[in-house]
């Protein structure tokens, strides 16, 4: 793969450490001492109810939120604060619960902007697209072709995204991110707003991408069945708090998961 930073970090190992977070707007709290970890090629799940603090949770792993205390360790690199351009260039990589795409793109152009990180020749030569910005341009696109391929989106390649239905947008943006080539992929929500067949095709990408690509994964997914059938671990948050951690089976049987999707607890 093009310019891809080979891992230091061993299968199984804790490739991302979150220590005591906690995320305050005002007084309002969104996340409260709140630990786990990711191995190295798991699909980690994290869900919860609604205002869990599920998405803000990814927020602060990728940097578009700075927590008030606690830290987070990537490849044993511990950090507090990090801008999400920095998380990209460290490799993550995300999807948003709203498909945040250039609509009037094509799917190439909009899954190629994946790859501006990649590029090493500078703006002058791009510009012009003369010499080796044209050669490097060429092997970006090839490598994005690939992607299209796997994604089986080969007919939507010149497609402007904002014609194409949303499943296929949901798919175009997962593109995107892959482009990237992260070692760790943050998934939010991938299946919102999908019918079953659509489901039944992200679950088979996402498995593919954690087999084939070794791409380690943290999901957000309201769907139980979909979160049962792919995650390796689940850690539940309640209310910016974290109640559960373990295996699917363990944690669909905790007493304080049930309650807190049945609202007994509140």
């Amino acid at each position: 793969m093009i310019g891809r930073v080979e891992s230091t970090v061993k299968a199984g190992d804790v490739l991302l450490d979150v220590d005591d977070i906690s995320l305050s707007f005002g007084g309002v709290k969104a996340i409260t001492n709140v630990s786990f970890d990711i191995a190295k090629g798991e699909i980690r799940a994290i869900i919860g109810p609604n205002g869990a603090g599920k998405t803000s949770m990814l927020n602060v792993i990728n940097g578009f939120y700075h927590p008030q205390a606690g830290t987070v360790a990537f490849r044993g690199v511990k950090r507090r604060q990090i801008k999400p351009h920095e998380a990209a260039a460290s490799g993550i990589a995300r999807t948003f619960q709203n498909v945040a795409l250039f609509r009037g793109m094509s799917t190439l152009d909009n899954i190629m902007t994946g790859r501006s990180l990649k590029m090493e020749k500078g703006m002058f030569w791009h510009f012009f697209r003369f010499g080796p910005a044209e050669r490097e341009e060429a092997e970006h696109r090839e490598f994005v072709e690939h992607i299209i391929d796997f994604l089986e989106i080969p007919h939507i390649r010149r497609t402007p995204v904002g014609r194409l239905p949303y499943g296929l947008q949901k798919r175009v943006e997962l593109g995107r991110a892959l482009a990237m080539e992260p070692e760790l992929l943050l998934l939010d929500e991938p299946m919102a707003g999908m019918n079953l067949e659509e489901k039944e095709d992200m679950s088979r990408f996402i498995l593919d991408v954690n087999d084939q690509f070794g791409t380690t994964i943290a999901l957000i997914e309201h769907d139980m069945g979909v979160v049962m059938d792919l995650s390796t671990r689940v850690v539940v948050l309640d209310y910016g708090q974290k109640i559960a951690d373990g295996t699917p089976d363990v944690v669909s049987s905790t007493q304080a998961v049930i309650d807190a999707y049945l609202g007994v607890s509140h």
